[in-house]
């Protein structure tokens, strides 16, 4: 490819990266979505509906605008369906890739910093913009749920099969609650018990069980795995896309904790990114955004994990392992059975 060629190409990829940071602003401030309750506004009475600064709301409609996710007619701006469906309520929303678009860049600063001093200093970093950490929750929910509710939970029958004798199903770094409420759904014989480590987090997963209608079956607690004591054996323990987040600071006690915490014959359901044994793979498109998360990762003191590190890990503590690969190879659920 020659240099002509090249500079046309990374400015297209730069004129996506500022479409998704227009959208970002818009889906945060509830943009999007007011605008979609109210049909049509001018700048001055959309400013006025979702309690925004009229100047920041003309300047970004005008933006919007010309990234073609409103229309205008005379002085009236509606949604495109572009814009619409960057509503966080639309069926299939784009919401997540303007959320990821903007976390990416933060992590991609603070990683090209702390590469000068080796410093890796945890999940903090994730609560450092303020408009980031709320929509975390949001995103990894839209961007996971179907899936887990479609194929996931369908195709793997350690689900049936806890679902069928009841009991409790507990998720370690629960977020806002979205994968329990997902099983509550699939599993209506199932109790279930949250823990994360942002209390903002739990907030939200209590305010959201209870608009499902499913605070009588799930609860949400603040807490750290380390210093956590069920109340009683689990039949269920899952973990997703939180394992990596605590593999290097104490595999070998996660593993235990959570063989110790389940009942006889219940399970530990993990899911991973599944990092790839051949790095080659990694230039396929659906692979290369799990490069730079890897590397954001790193940014908070993790990495991630090979399906069958996980396995390894659990038949260390004599557990009986499944691995499931899902989304083209891309997602990997671990499923360990404690002897009866």
């Amino acid at each position: 490819m020659n240099a002509p060629d090249l500079k046309t190409q990374f400015k297209q990829q730069s004129q996506a990266a500022l479409s998704l940071n227009i959208a970002y602003i818009g889906v945060v401030n509830g943009l999007f979505s007011t605008l979609h309750s109210i049909g049509s506004a001018s700048t001055q009475a959309l400013a006025q509906a979702s309690g925004m600064d009229f100047g920041y709301v003309q300047r970004w409609c005008d933006a919007a605008y010309a990234f073609a996710y409103l229309e205008v007619e005379g002085e009236l701006f509606s949604l495109s369906p572009m814009g619409d469906a960057m509503r966080p309520d639309a069926t299939d929303t784009l919401m997540p890739m303007a959320v990821q678009s903007v976390l990416s860049a933060h992590m991609a600063e603070r990683a090209a910093g702390f590469m000068r001093t080796g410093e890796r200093p945890g999940e903090v970093v994730l609560a450092e913009r303020a408009t980031v950490l709320p929509w975390f929750g949001p995103m990894l929910e839209a961007s996971f749920a179907p899936l887990f509710e479609h194929t996931i939970c369908p195709d793997v029958g350690a689900f049936a099969q806890v679902n069928a004798r009841g009991g409790l199903a507990v998720d370690l770094g629960c977020g806002n609650g979205w994968y329990l409420r997902a099983l509550a759904r699939q599993c209506p014989q199932l109790r279930g018990l949250g823990l994360d480590g942002f209390a903002e987090n739990v907030q939200q997963a209590q305010a959201r069980a209870k608009a499902d209608k499913l605070e009588n079956r799930l609860s949400f607690q603040t807490g750290d795995i380390h210093n956590f004591k069920l109340g009683e054996p689990a039949d269920l323990i899952a973990m997703n896309r939180a394992l990596h987040h605590v593999w290097e600071k104490d595999q070998a006690g996660i593993f235990k904790w959570l063989h110790d915490n389940l009942k006889p014959g219940g399970f530990a359901v993990i899911w991973e990114p599944a990092w790839p044994d051949d790095r080659t793979t990694l230039r396929e498109p659906g692979r290369q955004g799990l490069a730079f998360q890897n590397l954001s990762e790193y940014v908070q003191g993790n990495h991630f994990l090979r399906p069958q590190e996980i396995a390894g890990a659990f038949e260390a503590v004599g557990m009986v392992t499944q691995v499931h690969l899902f989304s083209a190879g891309n997602e990997a659920v671990v499923v360990a059975q404690k002897s009866l």
